[in-house]
């Protein structure tokens, strides 16, 4: 463990959390201590991976992806207040479809330092996504009442009545990868080709790794924002209340 790569560079933290209070902002003490979780967090990836490279057992990956899944869930559910085993079926879903087609795929194998790696990366993209899209369709559902209103009573089905809504809601989750299509080898040169260059990797090979990686995130946003927007339409046809539903 460099300590003292880890002691310096929160020193980059400091700078925000002392302007932060500075300028009153009100976020400075969650940034820093969820700065502190974080160091704390990946300290204990490292004891926890230095195990789970041992693996030689690909079905005991099985309780590992439903560990994070249900995890991921309960962060989703924090952040949202909205049906939890919804979350869970749309992160867990995204990882369960996308992690076979990787491997058949041969990008990644089955070795524990491939596939636990794109494990996490797929469902931490899905959870950051599906927390997005539901947010932005309850936020578009708030402003669009008359509209939502006005559908239904015209006769129109809930679902036809959020389609518009929803449509917005995956538009304004698959931004930021929009952006980062955009920017890619351009402005940023990612983490992955980052990392490979430094580990030594020509430049082709690790540009080839990483171009898989940003097309998988492609396919993480687009079903993460739709599933999340479809739970949306779900959960409001079995409460009724379009405008009023959500949470809980």
């Amino acid at each position: 463990m460099e300590w003292s790569i880890v002691v310096a560079s929160f020193g980059l933290v400091l700078f925000p959390v002392i302007a932060g209070h500075y300028l009153k902002t009100g976020i400075e003490k969650e940034l820093f201590f969820n700065s502190i979780r974080a160091m704390a967090q990946l300290i204990f990836l490292a004891f926890v991976l230095e195990y789970l490279f041992k693996i030689e057992d690909p079905l005991l990956y099985i309780p590992i992806y439903l560990f994070m899944t249900l995890y991921a869930g309960f962060i989703g559910y924090r952040r949202l207040q909205f049906n939890y085993w919804r979350g869970v079926v749309v992160i867990g879903g995204v990882g369960a479809l996308l992690l076979p087609v990787m491997v058949g795929l041969k990008i990644i194998s089955l070795k524990p330092n491939q596939f636990l790696p794109i494990l996490g990366m797929i469902l931490g993209h899905s959870l950051n996504t599906y927390t997005q899209a539901v947010e932005r369709i309850r936020r578009e559902v708030e402003v669009g009442r008359e509209l939502v209103e006005s559908f239904i009573a015209v006769g129109a089905p809930l679902k036809e009545a959020l389609e518009p809504l929803q449509k917005q809601a995956i538009k304004a989750a698959l931004i930021p990868i929009n952006n980062s299509l955009q920017t890619i080898g351009v402005i940023s040169i990612p983490g992955i080709t980052t990392g490979m260059l430094l580990a030594g990797a020509s430049p082709f090979e690790a540009v080839s790794y990483q171009l898989a990686i940003v097309y998988m995130w492609v396919s993480i946003n687009f079903l993460s924002a739709y599933g999340g927007t479809k739970m949306f339409q779900l959960e409001g046809a079995k409460r009724g209340l379009p405008v009023q539903f959500g949470k809980g």
